[in-house]
């Protein structure tokens, strides 16, 4: 039975060895996977690195072109607004000539009568007149009230003063040139003389 002991341990023993041989060989292949696979993963992070690069890159030129768009766009825009506004001052006074021009055509007729009566010629004129204010009223313009009125320096120039009994103090007595609004916006400030007692 020693015997058989002693033929056994060697084969276990030798066993042993041979797993270990085993396991050894096993780990220098996992050793060597290893290593393969992270060679191999070197060029996939490499490719990686530059599929990323070039996205970025590929962006960051979709940005840049859509900043020169932004930008071209926009200074369109400007050159649009600055020939709009250029327009708009060259051409702004064109309904208002137009409302005048039957008033032109008017006095011209009036000019050219020959002799005559002064009584129908100071009616044309009446008329004429009548047509001209009426024009200047649709585009806008309001003669400012002064006569009788309270003066305000918003609208009024008082250039003279009158000491009269019957008026008020600061009531506007005379009105020595008339003054207009368009649309709420003073034109000119109408001069006046202003009671002072």
């Amino acid at each position: 039975m020693s015997e058989d002991k002693k033929k056994q341990i060697p084969v276990e023993e030798g066993a042993d060895e041979a797993e270990k041989v085993k396991a050894e060989e096993a780990k220098t292949e996992e050793a060597e996977e290893k290593a393969e696979s992270e060679t191999a993963e070197e060029p996939a992070k490499e490719e990686e690195e530059k599929k990323a690069e070039e996205e970025t890159k590929t962006a960051e030129e979709a940005e840049s072109e859509r900043y020169m768009r932004l930008m071209a766009e926009f200074q369109n825009f400007k050159k649009r607004v600055a020939k709009e506004k250029s327009d708009i001052h060259a051409y702004a006074n064109e309904k208002i000539v137009g409302d005048i021009l039957p008033v032109l055509d008017n006095f011209e007729r009036a000019l050219d009568a020959e002799g005559g009566d002064l009584e129908a010629y100071a009616k044309g004129m009446q008329l004429i007149f009548e047509q001209l204010k009426k024009a200047l009223e649709n585009a806008g313009l309001e003669e400012i009230k002064a006569m009788d009125e309270e003066f305000d320096p918003n609208v009024h120039n008082a250039v003279m003063t009158d000491n009269l009994e019957e008026k008020e103090d600061g009531t506007i007595t005379k009105v020595l040139q008339k003054g207009y609004k368009l649309k709420d916006k003073v034109i000119r400030p109408s001069m006046v003389a202003v009671n002072k007692k």
